[in-house]
């Protein structure tokens, strides 16, 4: 998918409604009703410049809520804010609703913090009294959204701060949404054989979320690695050498093997126009294309806004892709190894490629041994890794399952401890082979993972610097997924 798609402002159809029978009544001071919806109409615009809106103007009549909905599909919006900019007869609203295609509406009340008028003695502040009846408006509508039957609208209420904080969350999510219905997924090249919890159903991938699937075969990914030139192989490897430390047990010839496995993954993923790529890093296969598993991660895919993530796991692959949408950060990929009840923590971190390009923390990475396949007899065993110790803070942990062909996202936070805050031991790296960083959960650690165990998930989490909870909870809202949040 083109990164210009993914960098994007949200696109989002202005839908403010009002009342035809209020438009020419004027008073003295400050001008019809129309005058003042149209200068508050400005005001609310001028709220949004962290949008792309399509706007058809105010929606009085049946005409104009048929030219929106007719210009908010051709656009292709990516949700539409609807708000009442007073009491208004609710007809072209209803035929909205009812005609409208599927697209997610986030229904707005704004409360003011006071009114401008005192009394409604004369026709200026009554003009203001009608203008200021928003409320009004948003009771009978919200009545019309339930009657009509009408799918995924959000209603909110608060003052126009509050409304505008609100919607940028939503709007995160919305175009979070649009995109994955435009992405392409990337499975090398079959599902995961030790790990059954982990599938999902294609079908469901496409029709329920939107990207679609596409099987890139071992046969293609050896003749990238074989049509690699000594120049970009060699270029790979001065950036990766000329950024971290070697360890001295490090078999050059084999650090080389597993840039090239490395490389022709990128290659892959640019000629499939692969968004979220899913390496299926413990199939043999792998290994007797490749001779060792790739064991870095090519910024080419932040660059493209897209991930990569091992162990053939598509549900994982998705909310670590869903993740960087909404961030743009770097994010990683774990599994909870074990917890440490004396410490409150649990450790995580995964084996195989892992997003270490983070400017911040590039002191964290070692080039490493693979010391778990070091005894096995593929070509490079033992091919090294970019060893990753985590970047330290609070990050959002994140998972994705299907159940019965419902999708479930669970989610919390967990403060991923530097060295010298880690009260098991004051190195660095500490679990070889992995990528990996000790958890600080803001739930209790046994109590987290009780409730995860009672929900049913599987082992696999994307992490990523922040809060990203209430950008997750509104895009499941939109994709009906089930969301947990443990707090």
């Amino acid at each position: 998918m083109n990164v210009i798609e993914k960098l994007r402002k949200p696109k989002a159809g202005l839908l403010l409604i009002a009342s035809p029978r209020f438009k020419n009544l004027s008073g003295p001071k400050r001008g019809t009703y129309g005058e003042r919806k149209d200068k508050a109409v400005k005001e609310i615009k001028a709220t949004m410049d962290f949008l792309d809106l399509v706007d058809p103007g105010i929606v009085y009549e049946r005409e104009d809520a048929e030219r929106a909905m007719d210009l908010f599909y051709s656009q292709k919006v990516d949700f539409i804010y609807a708000e009442f900019l007073s009491w208004s007869e609710d007809f072209a609203w209803i035929r909205f609703l009812r005609d409208c295609p599927q697209i997610p509406i986030l229904f707005c009340n704004v409360a003011k913090p006071r009114m401008t008028f005192e009394t409604t003695l004369d026709e200026d502040d009554f003009v203001d009294y009608l203008c200021a009846g928003t409320l009004v408006g948003s009771l009978e509508g919200s009545g019309d959204v339930v009657r009509s039957g009408r799918k995924n609208v959000h209603t909110i209420l608060g003052t126009r701060e509050e409304i505008t904080e609100k919607l940028r969350v939503y709007a995160d999510a919305a175009r979070t949404r649009a995109i994955l219905r435009h992405s392409n997924v990337g499975l090398m090249a079959n599902m995961n054989e030790a790990m059954w919890s982990t599938y999902i159903d294609n079908y469901d991938l496409f029709t329920k979320i939107g990207p679609e699937i596409h099987y890139l075969p071992y046969s293609d990914y050896g003749k990238e690695i074989v049509a690699l030139t000594p120049e970009e192989v060699k270029a790979y490897a001065d950036e990766l050498t000329s950024k971290y430390k070697m360890m001295e047990d490090v078999e050059y010839d084999k650090f080389i093997g597993c840039v090239k496995a490395t490389l022709a993954i990128k290659k892959l993923a640019q000629k499939n126009d692969i968004d979220c790529y899913v390496y299926n890093d413990i199939d043999q296969a792998t290994f007797r294309t490749a001779g060792c598993r790739a064991g870095f991660y090519p910024n080419w895919f932040n660059e493209n806004v897209s991930v990569l993530v091992p162990e053939a796991d598509i549900g994982a692959g998705l909310i670590t892709y869903i993740l960087k949408l909404l961030s743009g950060k770097n994010v990683n990929f774990i599994e909870p190894f074990h917890i440490e009840d004396d410490y409150g923590t649990f450790a995580g971190g995964h084996a195989g490629p892992n997003d270490h390009n983070d400017p911040a923390w590039q002191d964290n990475v070692i080039i490493s041994r693979d010391v778990r396949f070091a005894k096995t007899s593929w070509k490079y065993a033992g091919a090294p890794f970019a060893w990753y110790r985590f970047s330290p803070g609070m990050k959002t942990v994140a998972g994705l399952y299907e159940e019965d062909g419902k999708y479930k996202l669970i989610t919390f936070l967990a403060e991923s401890l530097s060295e010298k805050d880690t009260p098991q031991s004051a190195k660095k790296h500490l679990l070889a082979t992995y990528s990996h960083t000790i958890f600080k959960p803001v739930v209790p650690v046994k109590e987290l993972w009780e409730k995860v165990l009672n929900i049913g998930a599987t082992q696999h989490y994307a992490i990523v610097d922040g809060d990203y909870r209430p950008q997750l909870e509104a895009l499941s809202r939109m994709m009906g997924f089930e969301f947990y949040d443990i707090r």
